[in-house]
Parts: C-alpha cells; sequence; structure tokens
C-alpha cells in the first residue's frame, strides 16, 4: 500500500512539474516593467502641473521645464506621449517667442555656467521630442498630433 502510494505521489510530482515546463515554452512574454505608484503619482501631478501651464497660462517655459523632470525621472510613465507631444510643442512655440513667457526664462547651468537658448536651438529640441514620440510611439494618439505638427513647421521627417 505505501508503495502504491509512493507512486501515486511521484507519479502526480512529475504530471504537475512536467504542464508547468509545458506551459513557460509556449508564447514569448515582453518583460513586466516593475511602475513605482508614488513615482506615477508624482509624475501624473507634474503633468496636471504641466498642462496647466501649456493651457491656460500659456507659460510654456514652466510648462517645458515640468516636462523635462517627467521624462528624466520616469521615462517609462503611463503617458509619457502626452508629455513629449507637450514638451515638443512648447520648444517649438519657444522658438517662435509665443506664450507669456519670455524664452530666456529658461535656464540650463552647464559646468556652472548659466545658458539660455536660441530660437535655433529650441526649434530642433521641439522637433527631437516629436520625432522620439513618433518612433516610440507611432499608433499613438499624440503620435499623430506630432506628425502634423512636424508637417506645419515643414521639418524633416525622421526615418
Amino acid at each position: 500500500m505505501k508503495t502504491v502510494l509512493v507512486i501515486l505521489v511521484v507519479a502526480s510530482a512529475a504530471v504537475l512539474s512536467a504542464s508547468g515546463v509545458q506551459a513557460q515554452g509556449g508564447a514569448k512574454q515582453q518583460p513586466q516593467v516593475m511602475v513605482d505608484s508614488d513615482l506615477e503619482k508624482d509624475s501624473l501631478h507634474n503633468l496636471e502641473v504641466a498642462r496647466n501651464y501649456f493651457k491656460l497660462k500659456k507659460a510654456y517655459v514652466a510648462s517645458l521645464k515640468r516636462c523635462e523632470e517627467i521624462i528624466a525621472g520616469n521615462p517609462n510613465f503611463a503617458k509619457i506621449e502626452e508629455v513629449l507631444l507637450m514638451a515638443g510643442q512648447s520648444s517649438l512655440w519657444l522658438s517662435q517667442n509665443k506664450g507669456k513667457q519670455k524664452p530666456d526664462l529658461y535656464v540650463s547651468f552647464d559646468g556652472g555656467e548659466k545658458k539660455t537658448l536660441t530660437s535655433q536651438q529650441f526649434r530642433e529640441m521641439g522637433v527631437d521630442y516629436l520625432n522620439k514620440l513618433i518612433k516610440d510611439y507611432p499608433d499613438s494618439v499624440s503620435a499623430k498630433q506630432a506628425r502634423e505638427e512636424l508637417r506645419l513647421l515643414g521639418a524633416p521627417k525622421q526615418p
């Protein structure tokens, strides 16, 4: 009787482990990206503030800075397509001196030296953000808007 019980336990274990191996060998899955809920909440807050600056206040320097903070700190943010679009548009509109903030309010520090960007540098930065959006998220609604922005700008398309 003990022998039969041992055989059943061993056979059951073999069947269970074989089915587990078989299930793993099928379809290949993308690796799961760990989502930090606090980082997502912080990024969502920054996006809401950036939207407010962008849409209501026409404060494109402030909007661009918030977008850059999200891009640098959380490149896998759930709404990164919207962030890239807003960063691109803010940059382009600063290159055209649009909005209520002067472009020279956008300051960066390079080796302790304070720098501002030229209109051409803002334009190039905007085109880069829009092209990254199109390249990384080609089927998104934001990518469609980015293509339209580039078309209106007459910017060359990326391959």
